[in-house]
């Protein structure tokens, strides 16, 4: 009877090993589970605060006139006109991350015909930094040869020639997930041509997330 029983405890000791064993796993994956899911709810957290997507600023700075030069031919009704721009801009970046943006162009427009353009290369702009832009740009004369309405414009009497130009960069921030972001900025530009010099700009900006 007493070997009986003795093999009785021992059959039940092992029965109850592999039990807490299971009961000890469970409790591992039940931690496990809860670490990755207060991880997920801190980066959430992180990502719709701290580390929101903002939108970058651009801002300009200034525009001279670097240089003009023209000429009115009164027979052909055509004016000869060389202008150069000098724009400074500057690109805030406000996130905590860095803000990288594609290769792109400033466009100067006379009535909605680009008349001339300057490359921008693509880079970085750092977490929280302001990146300075200096662009020239330079009137294309032949392309204004073929507008009619420039030589009413520069002989009115105010003399005033509009231009526009206009800069857009294209660029992501990656906060958890991948951000698309496109900034623009147009300025309108009134340039008195008979004194050689600009008279008035008035600036607009757009940023999209």
């Amino acid at each position: 009877m007493d070997v009986e029983s003795k093999q009785g405890n021992k059959s039940t000791g092992m029965t109850r090993l592999p039990n807490y064993r299971s009961r000890r796993g469970r409790n591992c994956c039940f931690i496990c589970l809860a670490v990755l899911l207060l991880l997920g709810l801190l980066f959430l957290i992180l990502g719709l605060t701290v580390f929101k997507a903002k939108k970058p600023v651009t801002t300009v700075n200034s525009v001279s006139l670097r240089d003009m030069d023209f000429s009115v031919d009164i027979v052909r009704l055509q004016v000869h006109l060389n202008v150069t721009l000098q724009a400074d801009l500057s690109v805030t970046n406000p996130n905590r991350v860095g803000f990288k943006y594609d290769s792109t162009s400033a466009i100067l427009q006379y009535k909605g015909q680009v008349i001339g353009d300057a490359p921008i290369p693509d880079g970085e702009i750092g977490s929280r930094e302001t990146r300075p832009m200096n662009i020239t740009l330079s009137v294309m004369a032949d392309r204004l040869l073929s507008d009619s309405g420039l030589y009413s414009d520069v002989l009115s009497g105010s003399g005033m020639l509009s231009l526009t130009t206009y800069v857009k960069l294209s660029g992501v921030v990656r906060v958890l997930v991948k951000i698309h972001v496109k900034t623009t900025t147009s300025c309108d530009l009134y340039i008195d041509v008979l004194n050689r010099k600009l008279a008035n700009q008035t600036c607009h900006y757009k940023t999209k997330l």
